[in-house]
């Protein structure tokens, strides 16, 4: 058996670029893509491409070479998740919400040959491409500014030009029959994602063509995704390519409904018109669902399986969804796991518990995807696994193909995440007698007080329940006493007559006091309008735990019943407004 070798004929490197080849062969005439009165099949899906693809080269973007693009999801976005590396280059999809200074510090940073701007963002890009002109000047670097190509509306023209070159030319201009550049080594480079920066500066995450391709087909498998499914883009592809599913929609032969908006009319729009079976999202989208107004909503005739993840959804919200039509599977993963690493697979022996516990199964993380090789959750200082007992809590750590390659141009942080052959997460969760996990917090989200460990996670969970909270974060305060306590950030729903100001900081530290030990229960509530998020709905909980330490707490004794009574003194809406803008910077 030693003597048998690799050939052409039974080797063939991994890569997701295979499965739009087999799209255009199999389901040729099936729509590929529907962005309002846009329509495309698959055949001309693979063809327009091969034609992008061409004209890259055509533009001196060889292999490697960096691609970012700034667009929401939009026809073309879709279409250069197999463009640009049929091109033989390395995809970077930038958050649209970024501001310029953080555009110009990733473009500098991936050193981008080219940048694709949707008309919409064209001022933006327009003044990240100045900063980033002025700093090399200011440094003086030689200007390697990236070559710049509008994406206008496919469905209506605008005519907003930054250049010469224009993305539906460049469609037109190139070569149809154009051969995509060969993959030798699965392990080159497809992607470059920069991380959210929920907990510290983006940084550059490398992903593999192998690990792309592998993770694709553990999550269509995991999520039990059938062929021909209708894919709602309520997820934006600039978050890890849309968890993959930019290229498992098309392994599928499915049909990518593109939207420009989550808005809760297009989605409902959107879902009722074209029969949509499938579609992610973070569990604030299910917020806009869930308080959509009589005029935004449509009837959901049949189930839509809905894959969430970023901040663990509370069971009342799944147990909401699931009323409106929406089956709920939840995920847990991060832009270093290529999107989601576990999935809560269903077991049918649950089918018959009631929905609230059917709910509380579901917000769990579950198991890991079939290209994970192994998940855990260990002791930070001895190592060794915790007990599968649902309550000792530990660091989530993975191991398996779907794993990046790295963070580019930073050697020192990779080392730092890959450890005695695990990728640490960063994040504390427990695994349960039946081996699912559940995420307890981030690692830097878990409030120490006198002792005692809090879960910002359970605590967010409690005050979700109360019926006037729309969005809930908590954070650690300091306290001269305990070390740390827990602080509370709240946005309020409105009430029959549009009011919110009637929900008062004690109603929501009573009804803490009623549904958890009192060590929980939070020691300061501040309302806000809307809580800080990252573009995928992530609270920024960087930016609460500055403001939490501008509260100051002191103690006095009460007479009657000799109780230490804490006395809160922050700043003024002002300042707590400032110290969020500082945050930001």
């Amino acid at each position: 058996m030693d003597r048998l070798s690799k050939c052409n004929a039974n080797y063939v490197p991994l890569t997701p670029l295979m499965f739009l080849k087999r799209a255009s062969n199999s389901y040729a005439n099936r729509p590929s893509i529907i962005y309002e009165n846009t329509r495309f099949t698959w055949r001309q899906t693979y063809e327009r491409c091969r034609r992008l693809a061409s004209s890259l080269r055509s533009l001196n973007i060889l292999k490697n070479h960096v691609v970012s693009v700034l667009a929401p999801n939009v026809p073309a976005m879709y279409e250069m998740h197999f463009a640009v590396p049929m091109a033989g280059a390395v995809l970077n999809t930038i958050n649209t919400r970024l501001d310029a200074k953080n555009i110009a510090t990733i473009l500098r940073h991936s050193e981008a040959k080219a940048l694709f701007v949707d008309y919409q963002y064209v001022q933006l890009a327009s003044e990240a491409l100045r900063m980033l002109m002025d700093d090399s000047t200011r440094h003086g670097q030689s200007s390697n500014m990236p070559l710049v190509v509008v994406i206008d509306d496919i469905d209506s023209p605008t005519g907003v030009r930054l250049g010469e070159l224009e993305y539906e030319e460049l469609i037109h201009n190139g070569n149809p029959r154009f051969v995509p550049v060969e993959i030798d080594d699965e392990w080159d480079p497809i992607a470059l994602n920069y991380t959210s920066g929920t907990t510290s500066e983006p940084k550059g995450v490398v992903y593999s063509h192998r690990g792309a391709y592998l993770s694709t087909l553990s999550l269509i498998l995991g999520w039990q995704m059938g062929n021909e499914p209708v894919y709602l883009w309520s997820l934006p592809m600039f978050h890890c390519n849309g968890w993959t599913f930019t290229w498992g929609v098309a392994a599928r032969g499915g049909t990518n409904i593109c939207i420009r908006n989550t808005s809760a009319f297009d989605m409902y729009r959107s879902i009722a018109t074209h029969k949509v079976t499938h579609m992610c999202c973070a569990p604030i989208v299910f917020n806009i669902l869930l308080e959509a107004k009589p005029e935004e909503r449509r009837e959901i005739s049949s189930p839509v399986q809905v894959l969430t993840g970023g901040a663990p959804p509370p069971a009342s919200l799944l147990e909401k969804m699931e009323l409106l039509g929406f089956h709920i599977t939840h995920a847990y993963g991060m832009t270093e796991a290529t999107g989601p690493a576990l999935v809560c697979e269903w077991q049918a022996k649950w089918n018959h518990l009631s929905n609230e516990r059917k709910a509380k199964l579901k917000a769990r993380q579950g198991i890991s995807v079939l290209t994970l090789e192994d998940v855990d959750v260990k002791n930070m200082e001895t190592m060794a696994s915790v007990p599968h007992d649902g309550r000792t809590v530990g660091e989530i750590v993975l191991r398996g193909s779907s794993i990046m390659k790295g963070y580019f141009k930073d050697e020192e942080a990779t080392s730092k995440a890959f450890k005695n052959g695990w990728f640490f997460t960063g994040d504390v969760g427990v695994i349960y007698p039946d081996g699912y996990l559940e995420i307890k917090d981030r690692s830097k989200d878990v409030i120490i007080s006198g002792g005692e460990n809090i879960s910002s996670v359970e605590l967010e969970s409690v005050l979700y329940k109360h019926p006037r909270v729309l969005e809930a974060a908590v954070v650690a305060m300091p306290h001269p006493r305990w070390g740390e306590s827990p602080c509370a950030f709240i946005s309020v729903r409105e009430n029959a007559s549009g009011e919110t100001e009637d929900v008062k900081e004690a109603d929501i530290i009573n009804y803490c006091r009623k549904n958890l030990p009192h060590f929980m229960v939070p020691k300061k509530v501040k309302f806000l309008s809307q809580l800080p998020k990252t573009s995928t709905g992530k609270i920024q909980k960087f930016q609460l735990r500055v403001l939490a330490k501008s509260f100051q707490v002191t103690e006095k004794k009460s007479r009657q019943v000799n109780k230490e009574i804490p006395e809160y003194h922050g700043h003024s809406e002002l300042q707590h407004e400032q110290i969020l803008a500082m945050s930001r910077l």
